[in-house]
């Protein structure tokens, strides 16, 4: 199943506390229970103005939905094709 990653540019939201983040957290979970099993949420990078967030989904038009249902902000989707780290220079 492809992988995105999905920028929110949230204002401020490297300055949230804990609590409001939970917050969020739990209103994305309540609508991905709502869209079923198909959608899942791996993790996300919170920044001083964007959030990086991690999805795996059948296609773009579901992690949309799910940002539109959550009242989230999707500015940039993109599928993720491969990953790299400093282990990718090593030789097979």
């Amino acid at each position: 199943m492809p992988k995105f990653l999905i920028e929110r540019e949230i204002a401020g939201v490297g300055s949230l506390n804990p609590q409001q983040l939970q917050g969020a957290s739990e209103k994305s979970c309540s609508v991905l229970r709502k869209l079923g099993p198909e959608i899942q949420w791996l993790h996300s990078y919170v920044t001083g103005d964007k959030l990086y967030c991690v999805y795996i989904a059948p296609n773009e038009a579901l992690v949309r939905e799910h940002a539109r249902l959550g009242g989230f902000p999707a500015n940039r989707v993109s599928e993720i094709k491969d990953i790299i780290d400093p282990t990718t220079a090593e030789k097979v």
